[in-house]
């Protein structure tokens, strides 16, 4: 429930068109929903302007259709799920055909009617080292995307060939956020911040050989990068990369 869903509420009841009782049972709704086994933050959407996203790992296929089905009824906005399985997928998808599935960045969402057009003029540009970091760099791609942002991307512009990142040149100055995935050494990153003024969101991801320690060598890379203006994410966190990235780009 948002702020427009409200104030609806509250002109149906001022116009008599539902009963007090009707208003209070609505409104019961607005902090959380018990199911048992979670408590659903529907007034996340009020406070932060998204509704609560499904964390799909660890958690069984019957509860993900749960939570999506209660949020997808309560919500304006786009119901999304991250690290969903292709067996946990079609199982809800079997129960409720808008949902979409994206098998590179294992989100499972479904896209609701917005009344708040995209500005295409403000644009999120996500780009990925290498190939193997692409199913990170789509997670933050489609997050974005589905908080109602303008997204492109660019992948496999790593450093190892970085004439590749330099034909994209244009894409990175017009970009209002970027956003870079890289495992490996992560250096990318530090690339990056060096050519834009604009913020630069890194992502270290967990692919490399076995000194690169599952993405900690990456990590502590960009956290030691010596470009001004980047900020990093967790390790293959692209879904926390789309959603700071989209709050950043749509502050005025």
């Amino acid at each position: 429930m948002d702020r427009k869903s409200i104030r609806e509420l509250l002109e149906q009841y001022k116009e008599g068109k539902i009963s007090i009782d009707e208003g209070v049972d609505a409104l019961s709704q607005l902090p959380y929903e018990n199911l048992g086994f979670a408590q659903i933050d529907h007034h996340r959407e009020l406070r932060q302007g998204f509704p609560e996203v499904i964390y799909g790992e660890g958690k069984t296929k019957e509860q993900i259709l749960a939570i999506m089905k209660s949020l997808a009824e309560e919500s304006r906005h786009n119901v999304m799920a991250t690290h969903v399985s292709v067996e946990k997928a079609d199982f809800v998808r079997n129960e409720l055909p808008d949902a979409v599935y994206d098998e590179v960045s294992r989100i499972l969402y479904i896209e609701q009617k917005r009344s708040e057009p995209v500005d295409e003029t403000r644009r999120i540009l996500v780009l990925s080292a290498g190939t193997s970091d692409i199913p990170v760099a789509e997670e933050a791609a489609l997050t974005a995307r589905l908080m109602g942002n303008a997204v492109d991307t660019c992948f496999d512009v790593g450093v190892a060939g970085i004439h590749r990142l330099f034909a994209h040149k244009e894409e990175i100055v017009k970009a209002n956020v970027i956003i870079v995935t890289a495992g490996m050494e992560g250096a990318l990153a530090s690339v990056v911040g060096g050519l834009t003024d604009k913020p630069v969101i890194a992502v270290p991801t967990s692919v490399g050989y076995g000194a690169s320690f599952h993405g900690v060598s990456a990590l502590l890379a960009m956290l030691n990068c010596c470009a001004a203006g980047v900020a990093v994410m967790n390790i293959d966190n692209g879904f926390g990369a789309g959603v700071l990235a989209g709050k950043i780009n749509r502050m005025r």
